[in-house]
């Protein structure tokens, strides 16, 4: 009787723990692992990633989620980057040429939430975000002012980082991986053993480094909706909507693109921007969202060319207003509704990874032993002043991405997401949207927790791919083994 009690007692002591593990610990955390001491004043992480932009979020969280600690310092003054700072809301999707959609993973919520108008405007999307970057250590503000690295046999390792906090205090990491995540190398900037992936030059075929143009993303109100829509169906069928408003022309009750026919011909206020076609999301209640500004010579690590870049943005939104009201429906009525207060940048330098994705592979559909992402999307190369309308190469169907492009050459330790992926300029013109890159930051995250214990990132072979692959589809249905 009394054995009895006490396994009654040891029962009842299993049963309330586990309702304070699933009411008192965030859904899908396993563990949060406190970083250890190096010495007086350095702490050591697991992964430490540099920036807050959404991949490198979701590597951060998926890592930490297996039980890795982690940290992410944010040398931008506050965290989100282009998706909430520059508030890019438009959100590129990719089909396949059967027209299925291949955004797997976290970004598969996103989109559907994103799709179905539950998260359109900019506080849905920082309330999804601030869910995303929940219990994960952010620090913003902050300037890395040295990084140490050493030789590791025929590479290197980055050792430690030092940086400077808003409270003008010094501090020193170190860590077994670092990530870099922000849109203009503030960690891979400063190693020594780099090679710069030739940009846009190459297609220009100049001698100087160059980018495709960023985005200073547009906001308005009293927008009537229903009015823009009635009138482009009112042009159909739809070679005559296209004779008028310009080549891919299209409107739903959600989203809105092309009319380069009409912004064609409107003239800036201020140099080095030009109006494309436009890319409008409906985010409910008259309130629209435009990616179309696009502006050239934009250096994102130059805190005065992105403050110049903003303040012409804003001198320019109201004269683009002005020319909607009386060139597009449903705009006459339209007001400003705010400015963001940061850019979509699309391009600036990317450093060679350990396998450089090439434009071959891509249309080829090549798919490879150590797939993280499988992608698509049309290889866009945005406009430069040089090359000011820009220049497709074509519509890839589904490839692959490998762990091997996020892998910094001649580091062991060292690993970039998003934007800086390794890439060829015209590879990169399809690979460079979010989910592509998203998915990859995601899964090689998941990587990292799952393998922590037993290999390197770059020891892993074809045959340790196999075991990850089967584990992403059973635990997370992730399947970046094939298209």
């Amino acid at each position: 009787m009394h054995q009895s009690k006490k396994m009654w007692q040891l029962m009842l002591i299993v049963m309330i723990s586990a309702l304070v593990i699933q009411f008192f610990i965030p859904r899908g955390l396993t563990r949060i692992t406190q970083p250890v001491s190096c010495g007086e004043g350095c702490s050591r992480y697991d992964v430490v990633v540099v920036g807050s932009e959404l991949q490198g979020v979701l590597l951060a969280r998926e890592a930490q989620n297996l039980g890795l600690s982690v940290l992410i310092l944010d040398p931008r003054e506050k965290p989100g980057g282009e998706l909430i700072q520059g508030e890019m809301l438009f959100l590129d999707e990719p089909f396949n040429k059967e027209r299925k959609s291949l955004v797997q993973g976290e970004m598969k919520n996103l989109f559907h939430k994103y799709n179905k108008g539950k998260v359109r405007d900019i506080d849905e999307f920082t309330d999804y975000y601030n869910g995303l970057i929940e219990n994960i250590p952010l620090k913003s503000g902050i300037k890395i002012s040295k990084v140490n690295e050493a030789a590791a046999g025929e590479s290197h390792m980055m050792q430690s980082l030092m940086y400077t906090d808003r409270d003008q205090k010094d501090y020193k990491l170190e860590a077994g991986y670092w990530v870099e995540n922000t849109d203009f190398n503030a960690l891979t900037g400063k190693l020594k053993h780099k090679k710069r992936i030739p940009g846009m030059e190459v297609v220009e075929k100049s001698n100087q480094p160059d980018y495709m143009g960023a985005t200073y993303m547009l906001k308005y109100k009293n927008v009537d909706w229903r009015k823009l829509n009635k009138d482009v169906l009112s042009h159909y069928p739809l070679s005559n909507v296209q004779e008028l408003y310009g080549p891919n022309t299209y409107v739903d009750w959600n989203f809105a693109v092309g009319f380069s026919n009409i912004m064609g011909k409107y003239t800036p206020a201020e140099k080095l921007l030009r109006l494309r076609g436009l890319n409008i999301a409906n985010q409910g209640n008259g309130h629209v969202i435009i990616n179309g500004l696009i502006m050239y010579n934009v250096d994102p690590s130059s805190d005065d060319s992105v403050n110049e870049a903003l303040r012409k943005g804003r001198v320019e939104a109201p004269h683009i207003l002005e020319y909607l009201r009386t060139h597009l429906a449903g705009f006459e009525n339209a007001e400003m509704n705010g400015y963001p207060s940061y850019l979509y940048i699309r391009d600036f330098n990317r450093f060679e990874t350990d396998y450089v994705l090439k434009y071959e592979d891509v249309m080829s559909g090549k798919m490879f032993w150590d797939n993280v992402s499988i992608g698509s999307y049309p290889v866009d190369l945005q406009g430069t002043v040089n090359i000011p309308h820009g220049i497709s190469y074509g519509v890839p169907d589904s490839y692959g991405i490998p762990l091997r492009s996020f892998q910094l050459k001649e580091y062991d330790n060292v690993l970039v997401v998003g934007k800086n992926i390794g890439a060829d300029i015209k590879a990169y013109g399809t690979s460079r949207i979010m989910p592509n890159n998203a998915l990859a930051a995601q899964t090689i995250g998941v990587i990292l927790g799952y393998e922590s214990q037993k290999k390197q990132l770059k020891d892993l072979t074809p045959e340790d791919f196999k075991r990850i692959h089967h584990y992403l589809k059973r635990k997370y249905k992730i399947d970046v083994e094939h298209a």
